[in-house]
Order: structure tokens, then sequence, then C-alpha cells
């Protein structure tokens, strides 16, 4: 799973082909012991993060919304992606 950007101990990944479980784009978002997949819209599908870093997956999601639609697409058909800038 390619880690897509990380900022202030968040590790934000995509997986290849992942349409089949949540069956909707999304991310998969680390911090600590933490973990939450959250759709592009940064709405929380399961798991859960510290109320401070959610805020900020949530800023960072906004900000790069068509990035990561065009990442999700990239994921899903030939696998080559690119990284996105982090939160600063």
């Amino acid at each position: 799973m390619p880690i897509i950007s990380q900022f202030y101990g968040i590790i934000i990944k995509m997986f290849f082909k992942d349409n089949v479980q949540h069956n909707l784009p999304h991310l998969h978002a680390e911090y600590a012991e933490y973990s939450a997949t959250i759709d592009l819209d940064g709405n929380l599908i399961e798991g859960n993060l510290p109320n401070k870093q959610q805020k900020m997956v949530d800023a960072w999601i906004a900000i790069h919304h068509d990035e990561l639609i065009a990442i999700w697409k990239i994921l899903q058909s030939d696998g080559e992606y690119f990284k996105i800038d982090p939160l600063k």
C-alpha cells in the first residue's frame, strides 16, 4: 500500500485496486496506534483517530480533494501513483 503523504506523525495511504471492501474512494490514515478509513469527502468509514489528528486529516482532504480523486483513479487502473504535499 503506497504512502501518498505524511505530516505531523500521520501517514496517509491508499491501496491498489481497493474498491471491493468499502466500495467507494477512500484513504487510510494512521497515527501512532490509531487507524481510520476515511472517504474522500472526509467521512469516517471505520476506525478512529484522536480529534486533533482527525481535524488535520479533514483539512488536508479538503485542500487536496481533486488530487485525491486523481490518485484514486490511477491506483485503481494502472497502479502508478504520485505523492501529495503534506499539510503545512
